[in-house]
């Protein structure tokens, strides 16, 4: 068995999982609300609290770990939206956990689970976006990732769309995630609708589902999802003119939102002239793993 572990922007997942990448058991904890002087002693903490109850269980032999943000072999060089900067989290870690430790960029975990065991996996070259905290990425050839040498790359999040935009955690402005992310959508939704940072997305979701009955209510909504549309569209042209992958897949939480949001998204990139090359439909397929992908993606 193998422990994976998914470190996002705002929790932590840490679950056992076996030989067919089925996970056998999950914790998770929030990270949102941290100050990010703790941050690494609240990430240490959860990871050895969770590997020594896991042991206890089970025969784990290795650990894998998603990371948001910049990775090398041994370092997460930066991730900004942890606040983490060259931070040897394997070396910490090796001193209260004597096994093999294996780090890798969250979405480049996530896109390796989709490819081997989720809604990718019948096609050889596609592209995977996760869309939550900020935007990740990766491309997939072969069921290879791409090969950026020593640097992750596939920064997709930090694709500027406007470079007189609104100014990202990472010091530039007009990121793509900051008009694109799941976050940016949600915290739009609750600022015109007059909610603060407690309402959750699946408080959201419900409200969007139901908002025909109240016509004021439905056009700020149909406002905030046009706009949002408009700027996903975008970026994700910009990448299948360059790709042209036979597939794109889409996790993080965009996948519970999908149902409202994919069918329009599909439309305004067949319909808006965004492509360089035409076509009548694009292939885009929702993360059937959900947001287990960056768990069994970091002990593939």
């Amino acid at each position: 068995m193998k422990v994976g572990i998914d470190l996002g922007g705002s929790h932590i997942a840490i679950g056992v999982v076996d030989k067919n990448g089925k996970i056998l058991e999950k914790v998770e904890k929030k990270l949102k609300g941290i100050v990010t002087k703790e941050v690494k002693k609240v990430i240490e903490n959860t990871i050895v609290e969770a590997v020594d109850k896991f042991k206890k269980e089970y025969k784990i032999t290795e650990i894998g770990i998603a990371i948001p943000g910049t990775v090398t072999k041994e370092t997460v060089v930066k991730s900004v939206n942890l606040g983490l900067k060259n931070y040897k989290i394997i070396e910490e870690l090796q001193k209260k956990i004597n096994m093999p430790i294996k780090i890798k960029n969250d979405a480049k975990c996530a896109a390796i689970a989709e490819s081997t065991y989720g809604s990718l996996k019948d096609y050889k070259r596609v592209l995977f976006l996760t869309l939550g905290t900020g935007i990740g990425g990766a491309v997939v050839i072969n069921n290879k990732l791409l090969d950026t040498g020593d640097l992750p790359g596939c920064e997709i999040g930090h694709m500027v769309i406007d470079k007189n935009g609104l100014e990202c955690n990472c010091g530039r402005k007009g990121c793509f995630e900051k008009y694109a992310s799941m976050k940016a959508f949600k915290n739009n939704l609750r600022k015109a609708l007059g909610y603060d940072e407690t309402f959750s997305g699946k408080e959201l979701l419900a409200i969007i589902k139901n908002t025909k009955k109240e016509e004021k209510k439905y056009k700020i909504i149909e406002k905030i999802k046009r706009e949002y549309i408009e700027n996903l569209s975008i970026g994700i042209a910009n990448l299948v003119n360059i790709f042209e992958p036979e597939a794109i897949g889409i996790g993080g939480s965009f996948v519970y939102f999908g149902e409202i949001l994919l069918d329009d998204l599909k439309k305004e990139l067949v319909t808006e002239n965004l492509l360089f090359n035409p076509r009548k439909d694009i292939n885009i397929q929702t993360a059937v793993l959900g947001n287990e992908a960056g768990i069994i993606g970091a002990i593939l």
